[in-house]
């Protein structure tokens, strides 16, 4: 573990006990999940800027990100994309601000049953996840690829399993946590699983997806967030630079081999 990094994991309710946010010249605790963010920001504390004040609070279980945020108990979270982010503000009642976006974790269709779309069984059944944003992005990987159709919404606006207007193979339908989506591989026939839980679960989205998003053109883009009064803290804006570096987008192609796609182009 880098020396300049400190993770602390935490699960299901536990507290975070850091106190407010403080000064500049403070470590800056930035609230991140495992795979790939944590691992990013491993990367630009040990060989980018090892000097940057920083503490990786790796989160697990329940905990929320944007509350801790809210509640002073960490300085910036790496976890979420933009339209996450704007749910979560419609119902906290509050305004965050994005300082970098890094990188887009393409959301796939897996199935252990099935070795192509085509093989997917009639009236077998698909889990996806169970946040608004999260919901309607698996719902349009699906139309897609062919899988159902959607009714028309206005740009911006969620689909929901309300809009499915036709699906042919009489899928059944279930929303679970993200987390749980790999572990719901054995149970259904088509699993729509975020880039991250992927990896944490042991697959590879380049290798093992069915079909996977396009990074083009992608509204899905991971991003540093943090609050409007931290948006021009040195720290904060050091560490945007950071992850939008040419360094940091080789490091993620390197590693995660196109499972996770950087923003910056090549």
């Amino acid at each position: 573990m880098p020396g300049s990094t400190r993770r602390v994991f935490l699960s299901g309710a536990l507290a975070l006990s850091i106190g407010p946010a403080r000064a500049a010249t403070a470590p800056l605790r930035v609230v991140a999940s495992s795979i790939p963010h944590a691992e990013i920001l491993d990367f630009v504390a040990a060989t980018l800027a090892p000097e940057l004040p920083l503490k990786n609070i790796e989160i697990s279980g329940d905990l929320r990100p944007n509350a801790l945020l809210r509640d002073g108990d960490a300085d910036a979270n790496f976890f979420q994309h933009v339209p996450f982010l704007r749910s979560e503000e419609a119902s906290m009642g509050m305004h965050f601000a994005v300082v970098a976006a890094v990188h887009v974790e393409p959301l796939g269709l897996y199935s252990r049953r099935a070795k192509s779309l085509a093989d997917v069984p009639a009236g077998g059944t698909v889990s996806l996840s169970n946040s608004v944003s999260n919901t309607s992005r698996g719902l349009s990987l699906l139309q897609a690829n062919g899988l159902i159709r959607l009714r028309a919404k206005e740009p911006g606006v969620n689909a929901t399993l309300d809009d499915i207007v036709e699906n042919p193979k009489n899928f059944r339908f279930v929303e679970i946590a993200p987390p749980q989506l790999p572990r719901s591989l054995d149970d259904v026939a088509l699993a729509v699983i975020n880039g991250n839980y992927a990896l944490e679960g042991g697959l590879e989205p380049a290798r093992d997806a069915l079909a996977l998003e396009r990074a083009e053109g992608n509204p899905y883009a991971n991003v540093l967030v943090t609050t409007e009064g931290l948006a021009k803290d040195p720290r904060v804006l050091r560490l945007a630079s950071l992850l939008t570096s040419a360094e940091v987008a080789a490091f993620i192609r390197n590693r995660y081999r196109g499972s996770v796609l950087p923003v910056r182009p090549s």
